[in-house]
């Protein structure tokens, strides 16, 4: 396989590598609060009005029309000029709006995408419960069709910003005689509908990004439902393929960014026994070895991206690549430590980071499925193993 990019693709990375140096911000981004809502709002806006919003979205919603090798070009700059992270926006960018796209009908097309785009709105996702985590299909979140409505009652966990969004993705269950696969229906639902409560989880990094929430005979139109009734577990899979897929893009990019780092910092840091740490064997080889596996990830996101083009939408391989890059990111954050040492308060500059670091990285493989459940889709899907 080819991975050299064309003279055409090449001027198109000149272009966003010039945007970004003069209009991304110049401020560090505040911490997860409204603060980093309003950031995050309009640094969207800011995307939007200079024609970057929706890089391979359709022209029609608001998009560029782009190609997904466009949108990698375009992430690969982004990451390497430090621009501010997806945060609040990763939902409605990554997962609600292409999963509109790929299902909705015209009028919610035209209803949610275009306010993503322009920064106008917040979204999260409903899906996992107490007792419906890997296995999904257990949801018990139900749904009472009354006339032109939906009543909703049930809760949700480990919902990602959930107390600064506007709208949320929802899986609930419609048809409870139904199959566990086939009673499900993928709703859009406003945050502030009457009826809801949600709470803040404390996660070991010390951030409050997750959430419980609670429906008591919360009130939704039918025609928030996407796909169809009944329909919403062919839907949720069409959107974990884009949350293990083009979604999981940025992630990648940032691992290749965390990689670079830490070997920076590896020549930087004097380990007890005086010698520089690029200096000791055994971290050396292991710079060496998980630099080698971030150039892999790239080859292996390109292969993805070259069938998504023919497709039109990413297949099981992204499990593939979901679950190699939070495994990676993951020992790239054990191996800081054994360079800085886990006592955040005698660091300093981005060393401070990596203690944080990780933490975060376990989410990696939990988020979006974990690596258990990656591994089960890889043998059954791929390799045609039982199950």
């Amino acid at each position: 396989m080819n991975l050299d990019f064309t003279e055409e693709q090449e001027q198109f990375r000149e272009r966003v590598r010039d945007w970004l140096e003069e209009n991304k911000p110049q401020e560090s981004r505040p911490e997860d609060s409204a603060e980093g809502r309003a950031f995050d709002l309009a640094w969207q806006k800011t995307l939007y009005k200079g024609g970057w919003a929706g890089i391979n979205w359709p022209q029609e919603y608001g998009g560029q029309g782009f190609d997904t090798f466009q949108q990698l070009i375009f992430l690969m700059e982004y990451a390497k000029s430090r621009a501010p992270g997806d945060h609040y926006r990763f939902n409605g960018l990554n997962l609600a709006g292409p999963t509109i796209i790929a299902c909705g009908d015209e009028q919610q097309k035209q209803t949610y995408l275009p306010p993503i785009l322009k920064g106008d709105v917040i979204w999260c996702q409903g899906f996992s419960e107490p007792g419906a985590g890997s296995d999904l299909a257990s949801l018990k979140t139900r749904a009472v069709i009354d006339g032109d409505d939906m009543i909703v009652t049930g809760s949700k966990i480990w919902t990602s910003w959930a107390r600064f969004a506007d709208w949320q993705q929802l899986l609930v269950r419609t048809d409870p005689d139904a199959p566990k696969h086939k009673g499900i229906s993928w709703v859009i639902n406003r945050m502030d509908n009457p009826g809801m409560e949600i709470r803040p989880i404390h996660d070991m990094a010390g951030g409050t990004d997750l959430h419980e929430v609670f429906y008591d005979e919360v009130r939704i139109p039918v025609k928030n439902i996407v796909g169809g009734i009944n329909n919403g577990w062919k839907v949720s899979m069409a959107q974990l393929s884009f949350e293990r897929g083009t979604a999981f893009m940025p992630s990648q990019i940032e691992t290749w960014n965390r990689m670079e780092d830490l070997l920076h910092l590896a020549n930087q840091t004097r380990l007890e026994d005086g010698r520089l740490a690029i200096e000791d064997d055994h971290i050396a080889y292991q710079l060496a070895k998980m630099r080698a596996e971030t150039r892999s990830l790239l080859a292996m996101t390109l292969m993805g991206i070259s069938r998504n083009e023919r497709t039109g939408m990413p297949g099981p391989e992204g499990s593939m690549l979901k679950l190699f890059q939070s495994e990676l990111y993951k020992r790239i954050s054990i191996l800081s430590l054994q360079i800085v040492g886990a006592e955040r308060s005698r660091l300093s500059g981005m060393a401070s980071e990596w203690p944080k670091m990780f933490l975060g990285s376990f989410a990696n493989t939990l988020g979006g499925g974990t690596s258990e459940v990656m591994r089960n889709i890889i043998g059954e899907r791929h390799l045609g193993l039982p199950k």
